[in-house]
């Protein structure tokens, strides 16, 4: 009976000395929420993401597959239609865990806050961007229930229909456009990407909008025709200080320029270089040099052949290295402070070009397609000085290559090929909606498609244990997770 007494005692002096306890037990020099403005620094430094998924799915993959880049590098998997699942999925693997993450846990913390509907637009429009890349890349995706695990406990995600994630968003850049105005957002300079600009903002989810609005060209032309009208009406980029990009630096390096400082395998196509020098395209010795010396005269630019290994290039050529090959223009396009560029004006002049061609929208397609060019060249300048080039070589250019008004859908999407170099995902996303340019595919012995080019990349591994029921729905649903299997907006 004593030692009962004697413990409630004890009980009752560690239950008086915890009153009050857990507000004594906090770190004061520690933030209980990471500010906001915070938040939206580092979502913009994770959709620009790092080496890892820029240099497989973006390079290896991607980059190979729209024939920007070619290489003997068996491990370069898109070269020659080789299934490496780790690195197909590896934009997935990256997106998820950090953008898709820091957007969702954003967006809820400026709910919470009660926070201007201007910055919850931003974060919105951060949102669908890098949605966007993931549906497009894969197909039906984690959307609706993605990015909660911390918020609403939703460890194991369903897929989304690629269909219903479009309608989404959509809805969501015009919500994001009608709520952002002229003035300076309150994350001010946080917003490493448009330092505040809120009509940047607005322009650029108009922009996005035109972009997934296109998309839908082949699977609802109505659809499509309507969401382009809406974006052209509420205003697009007009110029290249409009361009939607991030800058880097020493400490937050470009992720592409990581992958030319630890592989010197790549090359440029035979494909690009030849439409480069067919236009006397003064973009030539900006984006390729000879790999032996770094030479950027026009006569010893030489594109290599995609598809080819070691054995196959000696078969071909007698050759035994590729040093004579151009590469990308690493003086220029490689520094670890290069921009990561995501949608550019040049971009949406093409589209308000075909806009024009298809539905009689936006004023004149062949003032369009000059804009475009005239972007294309001189977003250039923000890898370097060394990359400006002057107004007349372009006047030049255009004068020799005029707009065809005949082929104008595949003239302005090679254009746009061309525009996009570096930027993947887009020139991927862009060829299988429009088919063009016209690519000659590769038949690489072993590979995973019989010879045609992939249409998508596949899901993760983990996904296909961890997640088995909802990975399962999702393929019964889109199709055999293979590279073949076209997603929702890429019908035949």
């Amino acid at each position: 009976m004593k030692k009962v007494f004697l413990l409630l005692i004890m009980a009752l002096v560690v239950g008086a000395c915890d009153d009050g306890f857990e507000e004594l037990n906090v770190n004061p020099t520690k933030s209980a929420q990471i500010a906001s403005a915070n938040k939206l620094t580092a979502l913009e430094k994770y959709i620009s993401s790092e080496r890892y998924d820029n240099w497989r799915a973006g390079m290896i993959y991607q980059s190979t597959m729209m024939q920007h880049i070619a290489t003997t590098a068996g491990y370069w998997s898109g070269d020659k239609y080789t299934w490496n699942r780790g690195y197909a999925s590896s934009l997935l693997d990256r997106y998820y865990g950090n953008a898709i993450k820091t957007a969702q846990d954003l967006i809820v913390q400026l709910d919470e806050e009660e926070s201007p509907e201007e910055m919850k637009a931003i974060a919105r429009i951060l949102r669908v961007f890098a949605f966007s890349r993931i549906t497009d890349l894969h197909g039906d995706v984690p959307y609706s229930e993605a990015g909660k695990a911390v918020i609403e406990g939703i460890f194991l995600p369903k897929y989304d229909k690629q269909s219903d994630i479009y309608a989404d968003m959509l809805k969501e850049l015009e919500e994001s456009a009608a709520a952002l105005s002229s003035g300076t957002s309150e994350f001010g300079a946080a917003d490493v990407i448009y330092g505040g600009d809120q009509a940047k903002w607005k322009r650029l989810a108009n922009s996005l909008m035109l972009r997934l609005g296109l998309r839908l060209i082949k699977v609802d032309a109505a659809a499509s025709q309507a969401w382009a009208t809406k974006a052209i009406a509420g205003g697009v980029m007009t110029s290249n200080e409009d361009i939607f990009y991030l800058k880097h630096d020493q400490d937050n390096r470009n992720g592409i320029s990581e992958v030319f400082d630890a592989d010197g395998n790549p090359r440029m196509s035979d494909t690009f270089i030849n439409f480069l020098q067919d236009g006397n395209d003064p973009r030539l010795p900006i984006l390729a040099a000879r790999r032996s010396d770094g030479s950027t005269e026009v006569e010893d630019l030489i594109g290599f052949p995609n598809g080819l290994d070691s054995a196959l290039l000696l078969e071909l050529t007698g050759e035994e290295n590729t040093d004579n090959y151009a590469e990308p223009n690493r003086a220029i396009l490689a520094g670890f402070d290069a921009p990561m560029i995501f949608q550019t004006y040049a971009e949406v002049e093409f589209m308000l070009a075909e806009a024009n061609v298809r539905w009689g929208l936006a004023g004149d397609a062949e003032t369009h397609y000059g804009n475009g060019v005239t972007a294309a060249m001189k977003q250039l300048a923000l890898f370097s000085d060394a990359a400006i080039i002057e107004d007349g070589a372009i006047a030049t250019y255009l004068t020799n290559n005029p707009y065809d008004a005949a082929n104008a859908i595949e003239q302005i999407n090679t254009q746009y090929w061309a525009a996009t170099f570096l930027n993947e995902y887009e020139t991927f996303s862009n060829w299988r909606r429009t088919g063009f340019p016209v690519l000659t595919p590769v038949n690489y012995p072993g590979n995973e498609t019989g010879g045609t080019i992939p249409r998508r990349l596949t899901y993760s591994e983990s996904e296909a244990s961890v997640n088995a029921e909802n990975y399962a729905a999702a393929v019964a649903a889109q199709g055999p997770d293979v590279l073949t299997t076209r997603v929702w907006w890429d019908v035949q």
